[in-house]
């Protein structure tokens, strides 16, 4: 997706998901890099453009799921599908803990792993930004 179609996609995403990322829920405002158009099911994978199949995403959270639809819940072992933000509910999967998001079920806990979302780096920015008052995630 290119130029002007794909800025207007990017605002109803933003505005769908209250401008933060569907997956580890950090609010653009606090977020160093920029945020991506993601594909639930990757084109690799046959998803399609449909708002139905994309979500907005930090960059972190892109590029560590990648082409990615399953993982390895690491309290089980067992591959479990990653988080849908289209049919998932995010409270029923993730909570945030002090700064870490943790998962709550298998697949809180396989997104979390395969999207890394509790590296050093990224707790750190979302303890700033709760400690500041700039989280609303």
């Amino acid at each position: 997706m290119k130029g002007s179609r794909a800025q207007a996609i990017k605002a109803v995403l933003s505005q769908r998901a209250g401008d933060r990322c569907e997956y580890c829920h950090s609010p653009r405002s606090v977020t160093p890099n920029h945020f991506h158009i993601e594909h639930i099911v990757p084109r690799v994978h046959g998803g399609g453009d449909d708002l139905a199949n994309l979500a907005l995403a930090c960059a972190a959270c892109n590029y560590g799921k990648g082409t990615n639809l399953s993982g390895i819940d690491p309290n089980t072992a067992h591959v479990v599908q990653l988080f849908n933000p289209r049919v998932d509910d995010w409270k029923a999967h993730f909570e945030l803990s002090e700064a870490r998001v943790n998962g709550r079920t298998p697949v809180g806990r396989a997104t979390v792993a395969v999207l890394r979302m509790n590296d050093s780096a990224r707790v750190e920015a979302r303890r700033l930004s709760i400690e500041t008052g700039r989280w609303n995630g």
